[in-house]
Parts: C-alpha cells; structure tokens; sequence
C-alpha cells in the first residue's frame, strides 16, 4: 500500500482529534467500547447483506447491475460515526452500504434491490440509484462522476439556507478523470461550501489500474491545484477514516470549506457481479484480506476485552435476523402497478405534456 500522505494548508495540519500516543510513537485516537461495536455491527451489516444481495443475485432474484461494497465498509462505518442525520450523502453506483450505513433500512434497500415497490426509490432505481430525502441520502448515481457537482450543489444549499449540516460526496477512483470534478472542485473552494469530496480509490475503475490511467497515482494531489486540502487515508482502518473525517467535516462546519480525502481502498469482489476480477492476481486480493477491517475491529475487541463473546454473539446474531427479514421483506412486497410508470417523472403532479 502507497504511504499515506497529506498536503494541505497549516489550520488542517494543526486540527486534530483529542489523540493519545501508542507503544510505537503514533498518535491515534483513543475509541471506546461503544464506538467499537457500533463500527463492528455496521461494518458486519453491509458485509452480511452484500453477501446475501450476491448470492441472490445468482439465483437471479436480482437482476441487473450490481456492485457489492464488500471491502469497502470502513470507508462508509468510519465517515457516518463522524455525521448526523442532518449531513447529507451522495455517491456513486457502488451505493447499498452507504445506503445502510446512512440510515436507510435493510428491508428497503434489499426490496429496491429486487425492484419492489417498498424499495427506497419504489423499485424503479434498482442497484445503482438508491435514494430516500428522508435520510438525506441523494443516490446511487449510475454516471461516472456524475455526483461530484451534485455534492457541492446540495452544500451550495446547506451553505444558502444557513445550516451547519455538511455534504460528503463520494467517487471511485475512475470518477477523477472526469471534467466535472475539477469545475466543482474550483466553485466549492471560490465559494467555501461544506463538503467532503472522498474518493474511495479501491485501486481500479472497473478493471483498468490507477497506474494504466493517470500520470498522478497519488490521486489527492489533485485538490492541491486548488488549494483544497487534501491527504491520503487508509481505507481498512476505520479509526483512521474516522479521524480524516472529522477534522474534514468540523472544518466544512465551521465555514472554512472542502476538504478531499483520497481514501485507500480494496473491493474483495470483481467490479460487478459480472466480473470475473482476472485482471488481479490472487496474492493482491489475499494481502488486502489479511487488512480486512471488519477483522481488524473484530480483534481489537478482543485483545482489549471490550465485549465478551456473548455481546458478540448476540450482534451478529442481529445483523443475520436483519438481513433474513429483508429477503423476506423483498419476496413478500409488492411489484410497482403500470401507472409507476407516469409517477415521479415531474415535480409537478398534473404536469400535462405526459402521454398515454
């Protein structure tokens, strides 16, 4: 894994959590127990239902596309203990834990999955286009790097209607190379908005390499040429996503602006459900598993005795209950009748241009 770096102006260096110094001379933040077995249960959950969404995906119960977040959910564990409900998200195609993690219900999400009418988007947005204005969470968005001017646009309106809510806005590692992010990168620091650009930079878009597409592999070096500030992070620790986030979002609260965050990533799974990932040797996927952050916090747990096997046990005891209940939550829903169709097209309900 590339060292983690960071580049950005002197107030960011300076603000950092509350941090104690560990046997090796590295400050880290100290978590307790609560924060550690919310991170676990989340993390546990997004992983227990992607497992569960590829599987019926194989028994063609899903169809479409599908993206499986299974790897990734440091990323989006470490970022929502750091937000409110009130924070808005918005993301990219790879959207069912950031769904989960953001607040939306498992039973939605899994009958969004199956296109059924209880879904979060009603069945009509499927895998890519997760979305409900009631958790604040503005999709699943199927255009590579279609999002990013969107989150500045949603902190563009936290920051008018004089709230301190903040937007995180994620992308993949592909979605850099797009023009829109460099236009929203320059408004969103000309204009201070609140938001946290985060690339979840999980080494490949699809299957092309960071290397094979870009002659800046340190991809936060970016949001220099903007004097935004910008540091690597390391995805499969969720403490340390936690900490780039809060000092990220605190800074976005107090009106000083964005802040991106190059987050280092894996995805255990192929791009899709369709990809058979053999553009990757076996031993890279098996070096980022050994870093697996659910393990990771699983055994930290452990070592420092901050739960017993019971209270584990009755966690992921919870998280399978919840994951069967929206399989069956998604069987037994209803699929959208015809007049879905001519539903949610306009704003304006009786909008008259709709033909039959």
């Amino acid at each position: 894994m590339t060292k983690l770096k960071t580049t950005s102006n002197s107030e960011v260096d300076n603000a950092t959590p509350k941090a104690t110094k560990t046997a090796k001379g590295n400050t880290r933040t100290s978590f307790d127990a609560k924060m550690y077995l919310m991170w676990y249960e989340s993390m546990l959950l997004m992983r227990k239902f992607e497992e569960r969404a590829g599987q019926l995906y194989g028994m063609q119960k899903i169809k479409g596309f599908c993206h499986l977040y299974i790897g990734q959910e440091a990323v989006a564990a470490g970022a929502q203990s750091v937000l409110t409900k009130d924070d808005a998200v918005i993301t990219a195609y790879r959207d069912h834990g950031n769904a989960i993690a953001k607040g939306i219900p498992a039973n939605a999400v899994m009958a969004e999955l199956y296109g059924k009418i209880t879904g979060c988007s009603k069945g009509k947005g499927g895998s890519m286009h997760m979305f409900s204005a009631e958790h604040k969470f503005y999709g699943g968005h199927g255009i590579v790097g279609g999002q990013i001017p969107l989150g500045a646009g949603i902190a563009f309106a936290e920051k008018y209607r004089g709230t301190k809510n903040v937007c995180v806005c994620y992308m993949g590692d592909g979605a850099v190379r797009q023009g829109a992010l460099h236009e929203a990168f320059n408004m969103a620091m000309l204009w201070k908005l609140p938001v946290v650009f985060v690339c979840e930079n999980n080494n490949y878009a699809m299957g092309t390499s960071v290397e094979r597409t870009t002659n800046v592999k340190e991809i936060y070096k970016i949001g220099s040429a903007y004097e935004m500030p910008s540091s690597q992070v390391d995805g499969m620790s969720v403490e340390a996503v936690h900490e780039a986030m809060d000092v990220a979002v605190e800074r976005a609260r107090k009106g000083d602006g964005p802040t991106f965050l190059e987050i280092i990533t894996y995805r255990f799974k192929g791009h899709s459900m369709s990809d058979p990932a053999k553009y990757r040797s076996k031993e890279e996927v098996e070096t980022y598993k050994a870093k697996d952050p659910i393990e990771q916090v699983l055994r930290t747990l452990n070592d420092k005795k901050l739960a017993t096997s019971k209270e584990l046990e009755a966690i992921e005891q919870r998280v399978k209950d919840i994951v069967e209940e929206s399989v069956r939550f998604a069987e037994e829903s209803p699929w959208p009748t015809i007049d879905e169709l001519y539903k949610d097209v306009y704003v304006q309900e009786d909008y008259p241009y709709i033909m039959d």
